[in-house]
């Protein structure tokens, strides 16, 4: 296979300036890696901006809870139909191209709905529609953009990279967009906060334009061979997909991983979402200012965590560190089920956001590092499905069993299940001889 990533920007910095620089920020001195990092930054707070906007949007033209479900579902169901797809788009077509792409449907979703807003002309079939596309186009971002890093940036900086990424999705997307937007239709309109979006998104495709277009990374005809048969398109893709599969389940650390995260995002997500602020409210007498102050601090430590893992060296025992971090960040949900005040459950939100997201910044690195370069968008494909797909399951799943068993059972069997289940993950892959024969140090 031939290498098609080509030399890298050399820093523009001098030596001296790079060195102060802290781990975390390191990438910052290649000029590619900036404008793109700009563009995510960019899309974030549209997509934080958008997501509250569109709610409002709904409830101004008279939408109850149920309507509300339809549209944002339909975004859910549009993430999830082309995902696998999107993997194969990644490893075959330029990955700058793909998230422009991306970029421009998502600003002319957002531009449609802004002017129907805005003209009072909009009606819940048309937000239904255009979020199901909306979830369609993001569906091709996280696969090209997990693909395209390792183009842009040295193997040495992919940890500082993936850190920036945690960081930037909990800051921007989580908490400022929502927060500006919230602002925004209290004192405008749903309208024009999703105007406000649409000009991010509109913004972020002018950041990606100057980003260097890079090769995709495949495997090519070299000089005097002959070049393969043609294919038909739709069974050249399924068989790519079908390649990615066979990956997955003849490697071991990753079929571990992502058997497990999918277990650990069953339980997790469910109980942590839908169950929380019935426990605020019923349990503790709290309000939704206390649940947000909860989801606050969830994303501040996610934020956290990222920093301070993208500041460190990749762990000798990578694998191991990885996947029972996790499974220890979902033990503090056991005292959801034991604390009588609500500023106890904001600290155990804080610890529990920092060390789920810390290990994604070593889950992203790994892919990059250790999946080969002209599979690695399926393989993200692969990993954006696991980590939507259960989501809706999860959520209409912890209702009748915090019925079933009580509501702070479920919490005790939400803390504990995931950390058994990592280390029989650990043991039953052989994780720790895995990482030792593949060092990433």
């Amino acid at each position: 296979m031939t290498n098609l990533r080509p030399p890298l920007e050399e820093p523009v910095d001098q030596p001296a300036v790079v060195r102060r620089l802290p781990r975390a920020l390191t990438p910052f001195r290649i000029p590619a890696y900036r404008k793109l990092a700009l563009a995510l930054v960019l899309t974030m707070f549209a997509w934080g901006t958008w997501v509250i906007g569109l709610v409002w949007e709904v409830i101004r033209i008279g939408g109850d809870a149920t309507q509300l479900s339809l549209v944002t579902g339909a975004n859910a169901v549009g993430m999830l139909v082309p995902v696998l797809f999107a993997g194969v788009v990644a490893d075959r077509i330029p990955q700058k191209v793909i998230l422009i792409g991306v970029a421009g449907v998502q600003f002319v979703c957002m531009a449609l709905v802004a002017a129907l807003s805005l003209s009072d002309l909009a009606r819940l079939e048309h937000l239904v529609v255009v979020s199901f596309v909306y979830g369609c186009a993001t569906s091709f971002y996280y696969p090209a953009y997990s693909a395209w890093l390792p183009s842009l940036v040295p193997e040495k900086d992919l940890l500082a990279v993936n850190g920036f990424e945690g960081m930037v999705r909990p800051t921007i997307g989580q908490a400022m967009g929502p927060a500006f937007a919230g602002f925004l239709v209290g004192a405008a309109s749903s309208g024009w906060a999703i105007t406000v979006a649409a000009a991010m998104a509109g913004l972020a495709v002018l950041a990606l334009l100057p980003v260097p277009l890079t090769p995709v990374r495949r495997q090519v005809v070299e000089p005097g061979e002959d070049s393969p048969p043609p294919t038909h398109a739709v069974r050249s893709a399924l068989a790519d997909m079908g390649e990615g599969f066979r990956y997955m389940v003849k490697t071991p650390w990753l079929l571990a991983t992502l058997l497990f995260a999918s277990l650990m995002i069953l339980v997790f997500m469910g109980p942590f979402e839908v169950l929380v602020p019935f426990l605020i409210k019923d349990g503790l007498g709290g309000d939704a200012g206390d649940h947000a102050l909860v989801l606050a601090a969830f994303g501040v430590g996610g934020a956290i965590g990222s920093f301070v893992m993208a500041s460190l060296k990749m762990p000798r025992r990578y694998l191991t560190v990885m996947n029972m971090t996790w499974g220890v960040s979902c033990l503090p949900l056991v005292l959801f089920g034991i604390v009588d005040q609500v500023w106890m459950m904001v600290v155990i939100g804080f610890f529990v956001g920092a060390m789920f997201s810390a290990p994604m910044v070593i889950w992203g690195t790994l892919l990059q590092r250790r999946v080969p370069p002209h599979m690695l968008g399926r393989v993200s494909s692969l990993d954006f499905f696991v980590s939507i797909s259960l989501m809706p399951v999860s959520m209409a799943l912890a209702g009748p069993v915090s019925e079933l068993i009580g509501v702070r059972e479920t919490f005790y069997v939400a803390g504990i299940l995931p950390i058994v289940v990592a280390v029989i993950a650990t043991v039953w892959a052989k994780l720790p001889a895995d990482e030792l024969a593949h060092p990433l140090d």
